[in-house]
């Protein structure tokens, strides 16, 4: 049975459901990122990463739309100062969905655009209908990237590739998104909910804090050189071995050989 946590936005919320959250965006017609938008996603990020029962996430804009950017005329009637005061904390409602310390998959339908794509660009997995469409285009508005576009599409496609995206604001189909890495999926219209679903089951009955450790040597990995990263894959590869499951998993590799672990989570 589906379980609904409500943010303090009514634009957002998060349904959870055999173990699996989805931070469903609702604001009709093209789920523009209005500043409540924004700041509700960032306390549904803290709502997922909380609950115990969710081993892994998904977020989803609907059966039309994943959103379409920010809402551009809100932010046409902010200045400089403005914008010096809220751009920080646009990012950091992002950075706490790219913090979800569970597997995270985007579910896009429709438009992933501007403030859309660098919400997709957050999680660790991106799954588009073939109809989707996927673009920085903010260039076209006269500005750049602000909700983290111009790091993470370059760590995730590649400079060359990001700079194409972002210099010429122009869209990318599913299928090019897939040939450049910016989706890790592409299936039929209609169905990238399920499919996201599909993707991060494998993730429910798994060791938890193993895959937390994984997810967090990774991105921070990224963060700095390799001596650091490596000095942090120690640290957590150190750390799991005060876990349950660790004792679990080696126990059952030992007496049934691999992938017969029945993991508890702790």
């Amino acid at each position: 049975m589906t379980r609904t946590i409500e943010t303090l936005s009514e634009f957002v919320r998060v349904e959870i459901d055999a173990s699996i959250a989805t931070i469903r965006i609702d604001r009709p017609k093209m789920n523009p990122l209005s500043i409540e938008v924004q700041d509700a996603l960032g306390e549904a990020a803290g709502i997922v990463s909380e609950e115990a029962e969710v081993a892994a996430v998904v977020i989803w804009g609907g059966e039309s739309v994943f959103a379409a950017g920010a809402d551009i005329k809100e932010m046409q009637r902010m200045t400089y100062t403005d914008m010096v005061e809220r751009a920080p904390l646009i990012q950091a409602a992002f950075s706490r969905v790219a913090r979800i310390p569970k597997p995270t998959v985007a579910a896009i339908e429709g438009y992933a655009l501007g403030a859309g794509n660098e919400l997709a660009l957050c999680c660790d997995f991106r799954v588009a209908a073939i109809d989707a469409k996927l673009g920085q285009p903010e260039i076209l508005l006269g500005v750049i990237p602000g909700a983290g576009g111009s790091q993470r599409l370059s760590r995730l496609v590649g400079v060359s590739k990001a700079k194409d995206l972002v210099f010429s604001g122009r869209m990318v189909d599913a299928n090019e998104a897939m040939d450049i890495g910016l989706v890790d999926k592409v299936c039929p219209a209609g169905s990238a909910h399920e499919t996201a679903v599909a993707m991060v089951q494998r993730y429910v009955h798994g060791p938890a804090f193993a895959l937390r450790a994984a997810k967090e040597a990774i991105d921070r990995g990224l963060d700095g050189d390799l001596e650091t990263g490596l000095a942090i894959e120690a640290m957590q590869f150190a750390g799991v071995f005060a876990t349950k499951d660790r004792e679990i998993g080696m126990t059952s590799f030992v007496k049934d050989g691999p992938g017969k672990a029945a993991f508890e989570g702790r």
